[in-house]
């Protein structure tokens, strides 16, 4: 799960910040206008069924901005739904904390293989953990926010050092390097480390090594409140949506702690296509998979997460901050990018419509035949479920796992009573996430829908690793 950090109090430097606001680039080769509806069509239906209030959006087509848009409510902060409206990109900013150590790596002031006791000696086991395996979640170091909601220590400030001395003096979660496990903490050490070796802090070092030169305009979200920006909201299970509170100062620093535009984040997208602004070297290592100590893929470079579509690389990272959603998609071989920021922390919009926008403009290629047979072996899985009896060399060991006595008879009690489905058809294309690939599939019966959402062992024949039925929204 992408984790970021909260983000702070209202303060009336905002107005200030606004003036230095650049204006969008001239939009390049831009989409069709069937296109542009299509696009269109895709954001409000996400906004819509999700009740989630607004979303920005930015589109990079061979290597340029093609469009840029904002839809939706805002909040009572912005008078008029704009483009320009920076939102807060929480955890996406890792990427950037994971840039300034390559930089600083280039310029002969650090490696990322030091130790952290180099810097900071009274981390737990600094002597064993390297930069590395603190950029790519592989420290072993405690999370100091692994919830999905702000709780009460949140409500008040905090400083980066509060933050380490709480959580990063704790007992290893595991050994360095055996494990992937998300940490914000390792990315405050993180931080912590530039600004020792810097000799700035660490948004002034940002500011004047990346976004200057690459005509971005971000700001540190602990100001991101009040006129010109957007509010967040949240929401209790199916209640009324309402405006989040903001959390206390510097709780998302070094881990999340930029507010900016989705045209800006696009620039950014570009850079890395380009190999611009930083060496090809940097840009290459961060994309490098970081491997665990028996061998095993983390899935995870420096900051960002690595997959693959069609034969492709795919760079991306999410960002969830209390009262709003990121998502961040680069295919750099393709100079393809999609940025989808939205101001709420539910829903998960920027998901559906990154996935919508990808699925428009590049569609996956398929093999018919390898869908085929993907679709009888996820209808056969189902027959059998609804009779209580299932094949298990179908599935992995954890779904084998999770298809206990209790959950094979739950889905035989509530699935067995409707019968043989109208339709049984896939949605979308295969994607890989996690090292598997995802298939979602609809199954449809003469008063209601179902969704099921798989994952499965790559090949034709690969291993269900998750099948899980539910109700169509």
């Amino acid at each position: 799960m992408t984790k970021p950090l909260p983000f702070a109090r209202r303060t009336a430097r905002i107005a200030a910040t606004l003036l230095a606001f650049a204006p969008l680039p001239v939009l390049a080769q831009a989409l069709t206008t069937q296109q542009q509806t299509k696009v269109d069509k895709i954001v409000t239906d996400a906004l819509a069924a999700s009740q989630v209030p607004s979303a920005s959006i930015a589109i990079v087509q061979g290597g340029k901005i093609v469009y840029a848009k904002a839809y939706g409510n805002q909040g009572p902060d912005v008078k008029q739904t704009s483009a320009d409206t920076r939102y807060q990109i929480a955890s996406i900013s890792k990427q950037f904390t994971a840039a300034a150590m390559l930089l600083l790596e280039d310029q002969g002031k650090l490696s990322l293989d030091d130790k952290v006791s180099k810097y900071l000696p009274d981390i737990t086991d600094a002597d064993q953990i390297t930069i590395r395996q603190l950029l790519s979640h592989t420290s072993g170091l405690q999370d100091y926010w692994p919830q999905d909601y702000s709780p009460e220590q949140m409500r008040h400030d905090t400083t980066p050092q509060k933050i380490v001395d709480q959580w990063a003096k704790k007992p290893l979660d595991f050994k360095p390097g055996t494990q992937w496990q998300y940490s914000n903490t390792g990315y405050v050490v993180a931080g912590l480390i530039i600004e020792k070796v810097s000799g700035e802090d660490l948004m002034t070092f940002l500011r004047k090594n990346i976004f200057q030169p690459l005509d971005m305009h971000p700001v540190n979200q602990d100001t991101a409140y009040g006129p010109g920006f957007p509010t967040g909201y949240h929401r209790y299970a199916l209640g009324p949506v309402r405006p989040e509170s903001a959390p206390g100062k510097n709780w998302l620093w070094a881990a999340g702690e930029l507010s900016m535009t989705a045209s800006d984040l696009a620039r950014w997208d570009i850079a890395r296509m380009d190999r611009a602004l930083l060496p090809a070297s940097d840009w290459e290592e961060q994309e490098k998979i970081v491997r665990l100590t028996d061998g095993s893929s983390s899935h995870y470079g420096l900051g960002v997460s690595v997959g693959q579509r069609d034969g492709d690389t795919v760079i991306s990272h999410g960002g969830e901050a209390v009262g709003f959603l990121s998502d961040n998609t680069v295919i750099p071989a393709k100079k393809f990018a999609v940025v989808a920021l939205d101001n709420a922390d539910f829903g998960r919009a920027t998901s559906t419509i990154t996935d919508g926008i990808m699925d428009l403009l590049l569609p996956a290629a398929q093999d018919s035949a390898v869908e085929d047979h993907r679709l009888d072996l996820a209808k056969k899985l189902y027959s059998d479920l609804q009779s209580g009896t299932i094949d298990r060399s179908m599935l992995t060991k954890d779904a084998d796992y999770y298809f206990t006595p209790q959950a094979i008879g739950d889905y035989a009690s509530s699935l067995s009573p409707l019968g043989k489905p109208e339709s049984f058809k896939a949605l979308g294309g295969p994607k890989l996430r996690g090292g598997y690939v995802n298939r979602n599939y609809m199954i449809t019966y003469p008063n209601r829908k179902l969704l099921l959402v798989t994952y499965a062992e790559a090949g034709s024949d690969g291993k269900f690793e998750q099948y899980l039925v539910m109700p169509a929204g």
